[in-house]
């Protein structure tokens, strides 16, 4: 009895191990020119963009959920360059003659910050 328990305990590992990495890829449609992918929970991703550099979607693999973290926001920036010490380190951007600079400690417990740069939107990570 002992045995078969053991047997079935490993047998029902195998199956949850299967469907689990059977589940870590998404499935991938073409809809009207555009790549879709549906994750897990339904939800529909374009990757249009990323597979027409090279990306392959058959390959992409859920990461830790889209509100796993709080993204900073532009409330936090300053255009007061006395307040920021000469030490800090920062991720920089510019586009058009418009600047921004987003501090690396910041991010680190934030990972992404939504923003705008020369009117468009763009998200800084790290």
């Amino acid at each position: 009895m002992q045995y078969f328990t053991k047997t079935a305990v490993i047998f029902l590992l195998l199956v949850v191990g299967v469907s689990m990495s059977a589940q870590a890829f998404p499935t991938v449609k073409k809809q009207g020119g555009r790549i879709v992918i549906h994750d897990r929970h339904g939800e529909a991703w374009e990757v249009t963009q990323a597979a027409s550099i090279g990306f392959d979607p058959e390959k992409f693999q859920y990461g830790i959920g889209r509100h796993a973290f709080t993204p900073l926001d532009d409330t936090g920036l300053t255009t007061d360059k006395g307040s920021v010490s000469s030490g800090l380190r920062v991720i920089g951007v510019a586009e058009d003659g418009d600047a921004r600079a987003y501090s690396v400690p910041k991010l680190s417990r934030h990972e992404v910050a939504n923003s705008t740069i020369a009117a468009s939107p763009i998200a800084v990570g790290y």
